[in-house]
């Protein structure tokens, strides 16, 4: 059975999550990183040697980055689903997902942890302020790109709504002042409807 370790609030380990459910794939998770440690050890650190989550273990395989292991489950297991069939819509899903990891999510990574990952006495607002302002050009161009479409290569869903879908959650629930983009609220919502996102989009975020 597959194995994949990490801890469920990790927004990387939700992308894995999220695939194998909407795969409907047994595995077995091992709560790792943060409070749960492991990840510093010497056995982990043979699986991965950056320290960090998610990594999973199939067969002797051994794969970290949760968009390479959201890649590999979709090419494996969900070919014309998932991982779309015609070169130019896997493409476009291919795009949104180093959007999504290179773009929007650094941008907003330094409020969230901030606001989530930062005793409150050593919060400073400013780096909060800034990653904000950085972070809606983003939300904006994606919120465009939405205005006409159900997922972000189209009309079906693939891999990339999946590694897009888990910033919007998070970005959505940031307790700060946004911008409305209703298209992109739209989106969420499409995709909390789905069973196998209920399970991981949870709120609140942590």
């Amino acid at each position: 059975m597959l194995r994949l370790w990490g801890r469920l609030n990790s927004i990387n380990v939700q992308k894995v999550v999220w695939a194998l459910e909407e795969l409907g794939l047994p595995h077995e998770r091992v709560d790792a990183g943060g409070p749960f440690g492991i990840v510093n050890t010497p056995e982990y650190r043979k699986l991965n040697p950056n320290g960090l989550v998610p990594v999973i273990e199939e067969d002797g395989f051994v794969l970290w980055e949760s968009n390479a292991i959201v890649r590999y489950l979709a090419a494996k297991h969900g070919a014309g689903s998932l991982w779309p069939t015609d070169l130019r819509e896997r493409a476009d899903a291919d795009r949104w997902m180093d959007w999504q990891a290179t773009a929007f999510t650094p941008a907003m990574g330094p409020a969230f942890h901030q606001l989530f990952r930062t005793s409150p006495e050593q919060r400073d607002r400013s780096i909060v302020e800034a990653a904000i302002a950085k972070a809606e050009p983003f939300a904006a161009l994606l919120d465009r790109h939405m205005g006409d479409r159900t997922y972000v290569a189209g009309a079906a869903f693939t891999m990339g709504d999946i590694a897009v879908g888990a910033a919007v959650h998070r970005w959505l629930n940031l307790p700060v002042q946004r911008e409305p983009r209703p298209n992109l609220e739209r989106f969420h919502r499409t995709l909390r409807e789905r069973p196998a996102a209920a399970k991981v989009l949870v709120t609140p975020i942590t």
